[in-house]
C-alpha cells in the first residue's frame, strides 16, 4: 500500500502536474513536498562576489519554497489530502533519492522538464538520476 508519496517541487508546470496526479490517483496517501535548494545556483552571476549575497540568496530561496508549499497545500486541502513539506540543500537528484530513503517514502512522483537530445546530455536529467538512485518506484510526469 502506498502511504507516503514524495513530490519534489520547483515551481514548474511539470511539478504541478505531478501534484495533480497524486491528487487524482492517490487520494488516501500523504503528500510529502520537497524543495531542494541547490547551492551551486548561488555562485553564478556578478552578485555572487558580494559577501552577503549567498545568505540573502538562501533566504530568498527559502521564502520562495514556502510560497510554493502554500499554493500546493491549499490545492491538497481542497482534495482532502494530508501534506508535509520540507526544504533540503544539495544537488537535487541526490537529495531527492536520499530523502526518500531516509523518510519512509513509498513512491516518488515527479515532473520531467522534457529535455531531449544534446540539451539532455549536457544538462543531465534530474528525473533520470532519481530513477536510477531511488530506493522506491518513481513515476515521471511529462
Amino acid at each position: 500500500m502506498i502511504d507516503r508519496i514524495l513530490v519534489p517541487i520547483d515551481g514548474s508546470a511539470q511539478a504541478e502536474e505531478a501534484c495533480e496526479l497524486v491528487f487524482e490517483e492517490f487520494p488516501d496517501a500523504t503528500l510529502v513536498l520537497l524543495h531542494v535548494i541547490n547551492p551551486a545556483e548561488a555562485s553564478y552571476g556578478a552578485q555572487a562576489s558580494i559577501p552577503s549575497f549567498s545568505e540573502e540568496w538562501y533566504r530568498e530561496e527559502k521564502r520562495r519554497a514556502e510560497e510554493l508549499f502554500e499554493d500546493i497545500e491549499q490545492q491538497a486541502s481542497d482534495h482532502g489530502i494530508e501534506v508535509e513539506h520540507t526544504v533540503e540543500v544539495g544537488k537535487p537528484p541526490h537529495a531527492i533519492a536520499a530523502f526518500a530513503e531516509e523518510h519512509d517514502i513509498d513512491h516518488i512522483v515527479m515532473g520531467s522538464h522534457g529535455r531531449e537530445g544534446v540539451s539532455r546530455i549536457l544538462l543531465g536529467s534530474v528525473a533520470e538520476t532519481v530513477m536510477r538512485r531511488s530506493p522506491v518506484p518513481v513515476t515521471v510526469v511529462r
